[in-house]
């Protein structure tokens, strides 16, 4: 007799809570395989494609495409055992468990499965929590007492501990329980209410109504996802760091002959990327001060010694930031290959969680757009950030006379906290030098 296993959103890593349904690989009534990818799922690190632990048939799905699950959420069940293949999903139906007879057992996505999840005791219908009473017209349900709280967003758990609210405390008036955005503004806008009636009774009164989505001409765009991650670590940069940006304009006319000589010789072309990246390591080997981050609860400067770098990378999903392990052991052509292989995986989704964290210093290549310079904020919880404006023909003087030279202009925006103006400044003159005269690299290789 077939036995009916129920795999549940596995546990992402990185502390990621939840993901989004992109798109099912298979359908109810699909035999599918050990490790097989059945669902391809978005979280705010990456596109990745969630294995099942289980062999046998499809018998459930849980969750449209486009719907966002907590970890431990149920994602599908399968049947297992003598005669799965020709079972059908009602025959399997009656009886759900989550003890596994058979396959590995999912613990992280897109890295494959492991050994098999402990057997947990099935809930049935007569054992459910009551639901709560309904408030304010809605009907709501208790947050788990453990285990993760479910959440429609990372930008709702946000909101909620800048403010200080207990989620688990909190009901959600979303599926099965779900806090939603309104919910958290509600309790919000209640307990502003209780402390200050008079001020609270005002506001009401001379508030403006928001634009709705019902409003004509009037579009909303959910942050979620990879959107979302970057606005909450945009929002907290800005927030937490007091950052300052110094910049200076360079001669990068021998950087780009020594480019074209290194590729004239045979190999692998040498991106231009590549050899900014190595400048970048060479640069903070001499000021590793900007090769750190801040523990504001230790109040402590934290430095790395290896220099793990990020880059910016557009895609259709948002700008994401790839990290190159150690790049200060890299030499040009390992850094043009990393740079390549990366950037195609952002391009796809396939990047996994631990090559979009842990970097200790981002190069930002706004040059690709076509603009000159910019003031990035810097990636959180990194303490500076390199920018590089496009490489264009301008009027130079060189060597007492005017003429026409490749020109870029470099920005470094910097935590003040880490350093003062003459490391910052120190640390761009030297990159600065180095693109001008490469041969100055010479000194550190």
């Amino acid at each position: 007799m077939a036995q009916v296993l129920e795999f549940k959103l596995p546990d992402l890593g990185e502390g990621l809570t939840e993901a989004e349904i992109v798109r099912w690989l298979v359908e109810v009534g699909d035999v599918v395989a050990v490790d097989q990818p059945v669902v391809e799922v978005e979280t705010a690190k990456a596109m990745v494609d969630v294995p099942c632990p289980y062999g046998g048939v499809v018998t459930a799905r849980f969750g449209a495409e486009g719907t966002e699950l907590p970890v431990g959420a149920p994602l599908l069940t399968v049947a297992v055992g003598e005669g799965t293949e020709d079972a059908s999903p009602a025959e399997a139906e009656p009886e759900r468990a989550t003890a596994p007879a058979a396959g590995s057992g999912n613990v992280l996505v897109g890295y494959g499965t492991s050994e098999a999840p402990a057997r947990r005791r099935r809930v049935r219908p007569a054992e459910a929590a009551p639901a709560a009473p309904a408030a304010n017209g809605r009907d709501l349900a208790p947050a788990a007492a453990d285990g993760p709280v479910p959440v429609i967003s990372p930008l709702v758990r946000r909101l909620a501990r800048q403010n200080g609210l207990d989620l688990r405390e909190m009901t959600g008036s979303g599926p099965e329980g779900l806090i939603l955005r309104a919910d958290v503004e509600y309790a919000l806008r209640a307990a502003a209410a209780q402390a200050r009636p008079e001020q609270a009774a005002d506001e009401s009164r001379n508030r403006t109504p928001a634009p709705t989505a019902d409003t004509p001409g009037v579009t909303r765009v959910p942050l979620k996802g990879i959107r979302g991650t970057v606005a909450d670590k945009l929002s907290r940069s800005r927030t937490e760091i007091p950052d300052a940006t110094c910049w200076v304009d360079a001669d990068a006319t021998g950087l780009m002959r020594a480019r074209a000589v290194m590729n004239a010789a045979g190999g692998p072309k040498i991106s231009v990327i590549a050899l900014l990246a190595r400048i970048c390591a060479a640069a903070l080997a001499r000021f590793p001060e900007l090769n750190s981050s801040v523990d504001t609860g230790a109040r402590e400067i934290v430095r790395y010694e290896a220099v793990h770098l990020g880059f910016a990378a557009q895609t259709d999903r948002g700008l994401v930031v790839p990290v190159v392990r150690d790049a200060h052991t890299r030499d040009a052509e390992s850094l043009t290959a990393e740079f390549a292989r990366l950037t195609e995986a952002a391009r796809t989704g396939a990047l996994t969680p631990a090559e979009l964290t842990g970097g200790t210093f981002t190069l930002n290549n706004y040059g690709v757009f076509g603009v000159d310079g910019s003031t990035p904020i810097i990636n959180h919880p990194e303490a500076a950030m390199l920018g590089v404006g496009r490489i264009v023909p301008k009027p130079w003087v060189h060597e007492g006379e005017l003429a026409v030279r490749q020109v870029v202009q470099l920005s470094l925006t910097f935590d003040h906290r880490v350093c003062d103006g003459g490391t910052a400044g120190g640390f761009l003159r030297y990159v600065a030098d180095c693109v001008e005269q490469p041969a100055v690299l010479l000194r550190t290789l």
